[in-house]
């Protein structure tokens, strides 16, 4: 695996079996992801570009293949030591916001802390507040999810994804719920995360949003089918709202 690589993906399937019917969703998937990069993905529904982020966010487990993550094997591990590594490498960002409508916006952002049992209360809130700050929203961590626009519970959701500083950020169809104002915003926050050094993935049927990113994937009838570089222009963003 070279030194730069976060990701190394060779020869990866995912075949489902329902009723002694099997359906190929991924056939030999091969990508490199360099530290820093800021990849989106793109295709026709069904054509497997959710089932690809899956296996990437360890959310599932493929049919064939190897998987390196950070100079690790991760092809075949438990679901324990799977959900270790989610909280310890990855940060997701869902179209839904899955946000816990019960709890604060505080509470939501630093649950994922929670189950690493090595910080105190007062840590914990201390970096809910950083990652709060960083997404303009440090003055609403009392808030509960209901109080916020979607925009805002999106922002909250970047900020969770954020609280354990992982490798890289998954975002699956992360402005699909959100007006054009806001997916700017969305968007305009997770290109500044990459300016920041984070690295990027995203999945999305938005050609906007796909032009945040400097590498583009399409995927057809579960393979890729193009990757390609492109040269970033000069975007502008809106103010966020507050």
């Amino acid at each position: 695996m070279a030194d730069n690589a976060l990701v190394e993906i060779k020869n990866i399937s995912k075949s489902f079996v329902t009723e002694d019917v099997e359906t190929k969703a991924l056939t030999d998937i091969n990508l490199t992801v360099n530290k820093g990069e800021y990849i989106c993905v793109t295709g026709p529904s069904g054509c497997g570009k959710s089932t690809f982020l899956s296996l990437l966010g360890l959310l599932d487990a493929s049919s064939g293949g190897s998987y390196t993550l950070n100079g690790m094997d991760v092809s075949n591990l438990s679901q324990d030591d799977c959900a270790l590594i989610r909280n310890k490498e990855i940060g997701f960002v869902f179209q839904s916001f899955n946000l816990i409508s019960d709890l604060t916006v505080e509470e939501n952002v630093y649950l994922p802390l929670t189950y690493q049992k090595t910080f105190s209360k007062k840590e914990m809130k201390a970096k809910a507040q950083d990652v709060l700050n960083k997404v303009d929203l440090g003055h609403r961590t009392s808030h509960f999810p209901a109080q916020l626009s979607g925009g805002q519970q999106q922002r909250v959701a970047i900020a969770r994804a954020l609280i354990n500083d992982p490798s890289f950020i998954l975002a699956d169809e992360p402005t699909g719920n959100l007006d054009s104002e806001n997916t700017a915003i969305v968007m305009g926050l997770l290109d500044q995360l990459h300016k920041d050094g984070r690295t990027i993935f995203i999945v999305t049927h938005d050609p906007r949003s796909a032009e945040f990113a400097s590498r583009q994937i399409m995927m057809k009838d579960g393979t890729i089918v193009a990757d390609e570089q492109k040269q970033m222009g000069a975007i502008t963003h809106p103010t966020v709202e507050e």
